[in-house]
């Protein structure tokens, strides 16, 4: 069925009045909502306090600068991670805008991350008081155990090398015979 181009043109109008740009479709989370596996965070925060420098020197590698940031709302407060040139992006009483931001955890603790894909900016909106009795990062959570290359992830307590004659997962052959009849193997 064909419409007559000014009806078209019209439809097209209507639909495109409801499309809203990726900036309006953003939601600021509130501090005390994010959990251990928050990702695509975006928030607005005043920053309440600078930690101390430090310098982290990894394996491979130049060593990183890393400054912890306490930022809050008034839902509460979390550290933000900052690293090389977001360090002096802020200070403190600055209000920020984070947009795609993550969570992770640090020794069982929740930190805010921009990371590389994330933006921090400051921002010209004024925060009202921030609530620094509700505290995110205090509550310790769960790790997940983190598996190498030479661990593994079914928890096995021996090495699992190999040796001739001891593969035990050879099921071509009866072993009921091989052992006792008490102890099953499979």
């Amino acid at each position: 069925m064909f419409f007559r181009p000014a009806l078209r043109l019209k439809a097209f109008v209507r639909t495109n009045d409801n499309v809203r740009t990726m900036e309006e479709q953003k939601v600021n989370t509130k501090i005390k909502d994010l959990t251990p596996t928050s990702k695509q965070v975006n928030l607005l925060a005043k920053v309440v306090a600078l930690g101390e420098q430090k310098e982290i020197t990894p394996r491979y590698g130049t060593p990183r600068r890393l400054v912890e940031a306490t930022i809050g709302d008034e839902t509460g407060t979390v550290i933000l991670t900052l690293w090389e040139d977001q360090i002096s992006q802020v200070a403190a009483e600055d209000v920020v805008q984070i947009d795609n931001g993550f969570v992770s955890l640090v020794r069982g603790h929740v930190r805010l991350n921009v990371g590389k894909y994330g933006t921090l900016a400051k921002s010209e909106q004024d925060l009202g008081e921030v609530n620094t009795s509700v505290d995110v990062s205090a509550q310790e959570h769960a790790q997940e155990r983190r598996f190498n290359r030479f661990d593994s992830p079914r928890g096995d307590s021996q090495p699992r090398g190999f040796a001739f004659g001891t593969d035990d997962r050879d099921f071509s052959r009866d072993r009921s015979k091989d052992r006792s009849r008490d102890r099953r193997r499979y």
